[in-house]
């Protein structure tokens, strides 16, 4: 199946031919003042390099490997902070749903929703993102295979709602570690539906330090570009101004400071292999 250009939100295509759609923001909704920093520059950075930006946060991160571990201010609480988000900076924002109920809530704020990728079979989740109407991002699960996805974009597809993207954020290699097999990005891509990478959940290593996830960042930058190499429409990314003392997925996040260089090389790279 060839890939169609379509609008994903008012103002945003997505596909050949078009702009790297950047989805990037904290881990978690830590507080407003985070994501409101990271909301500002991001938008500045994109907006300099004439890219598409969706902010994203999650309020709530239900998988994490601890009890004792912080998985964010809550469905109302992180609501509201990407409520902010949109009227300060007027942009579009996304987060994550766990549970069939949330779907309809969440799509009140939310511009996109997005499938964790441990949840990205659960059929009634599915089915009741499909029905809010809204752009649906599907990460695809570590344990499948990239056309095992098909499944999941027909599920999605029967709700009448085709606004669907497909994520790789790696594929569970033995234990505590993750690969990227870029073959799955072209693969998914001929189901006809818009690519994201995200680079920096791809170079986790998930339970690596006990009672948390591990992450090699350095990766983050040649994984990314190659990404764009092999052809993608979109590239997901948690940034923080301070990767050591973020709440989740510090040791994989992006360094707000360094995200214009690797956009201005992703843009490059895009431009030449869209």
């Amino acid at each position: 199946m060839s890939l169609k250009s379509f609008d994903i939100l008012p103002g945003i295509t997505v596909g050949p031919g078009n702009p790297l759609l950047v989805l990037a923001g904290p881990c978690v909704a830590e507080s407003s003042a985070i994501c409101q920093e990271i909301a500002g520059t991001a938008k500045e950075v994109c907006a300099s390099l004439g890219l598409n930006y969706v902010f994203k946060a999650s309020f709530d991160k239900a998988n994490r490997t601890s009890i004792n571990s912080f998985r964010g201010p809550g469905m109302e609480a992180g609501l509201a902070m990407l409520a902010e988000v949109k009227e300060k900076f007027g942009l579009p924002v996304i987060t994550d749903v766990h549970e069939p109920d949330q779907c309809a809530p969440v799509a009140k704020v939310a511009d996109m929703l997005q499938i964790p990728a441990f949840l990205s079979r659960q059929t009634d989740l599915l089915l009741a993102a499909g029905n809010t109407g809204k752009p649906v991002n599907v990460k695809k699960g570590q344990f499948l295979a990239p056309e095992d996805m098909a499944g999941v974009v027909k599920k999605l597809e029967s709700t009448g709602n085709g606004k669907i993207l497909l994520t790789d954020r790696g594929t569970t290699f033995g234990y505590h570690n993750l690969v990227v097999d870029m073959r799955g990005l072209a693969i998914m891509r001929s189901l006809g539906c818009p690519v994201v990478f995200d680079a920096t959940h791809s170079v986790q290593l998930p339970g690596g330090n006990g009672t948390s996830s591990g992450g090699n960042r350095e990766f983050v930058p040649p994984l990314a570009r190659a990404a764009c190499a092999v052809g993608i429409d979109a590239v997901f990314l948690e940034i923080h101004p301070e990767p050591e003392k973020a709440l989740s997925d510090g040791a994989n996040s992006l360094r707000l400071a360094d995200l214009k260089d690797l956009l201005t090389s992703l843009k490059a790279i895009h431009a030449i292999c869209p």
